[in-house]
């Protein structure tokens, strides 16, 4: 089967893939993410979800959705207290276990998304992209992806867009089904590798 963006696969299996399995998992976990939602409204306040603008498909915008894992408390002079006096247990639980990430499963359904992919990053960091760097681009992003398992520990930006441009030229059934597979075992074995890591890196200027 043809692999890399465009390819038969990239436009229609991994699409019908990627619906079929988000609508099961939406539908049977949907006790589950009820519950998570009145204890984020408890918690956190209103809004449950949180929304960011994140860079998808062909450098489109999007907001990703994510269940809240901070308060949104201020200090005195009005300004947000820092993320983690904002961080409450249940948002560490939340992180610890990557259940924050599930309702990216809604914008896996709208399009915006893929269950394997780039991860999808702030739209302001597009200024900064390399011609080459760019590529990640090619594909929709993923709510995990091959620098989730395999680039965790590399120490900088430029070594996760080379990891993130590999996924791109590489991009086929094999290799998606051996990132879900990695990421199911981690997740499941809690080993400390978040899906969403990059999402806490510090901010991106350009290499």
């Amino acid at each position: 089967m043809p692999r890399g963006p465009g390819s038969f696969y990239d436009r229609f299996v991994k699409r019908v893939f990627d619906v079929t399995m988000s609508s099961a998992v939406l539908v049977a976990a949907a006790p589950f993410l009820g519950v998570v939602a009145l204890a984020v409204r408890k918690q956190h306040g209103s809004p449950v979800l949180f929304q960011q603008t994140r860079t998808g498909k062909d450098g489109e915008p999007f907001q990703i959705l994510k269940f809240r894992t901070m308060t949104n408390e201020r200090g005195p002079d009005g300004e947000l207290l820092p993320d983690k006096q904002r961080l409450t247990a249940l948002g560490r639980w939340l992180r610890s276990t990557s259940i924050d990430e599930l309702p990216e499963l809604l914008n896996v359904l709208r399009g915006e998304m893929s269950l394997v992919g780039p991860r999808p990053l702030l739209h302001h960091y597009v200024a900064h992209y390399s011609e080459r760097q760019n590529r990640r681009h090619e594909c929709r992003p993923g709510i995990t992806g091959w620098v989730a398992v395999y680039g965790r520990n590399t120490g900088s930006w430029a070594d996760r867009f080379e990891l993130d441009v590999h996924y791109v030229e590489n991009l086929g059934p094999v290799l998606d089904l051996v990132i879900l597979f990695r990421t199911f075992l981690t997740v499941v074995g809690r080993k400390g590798i978040d899906p969403a890591f990059a999402d806490q890196m510090p901010e991106f200027r350009g290499t």
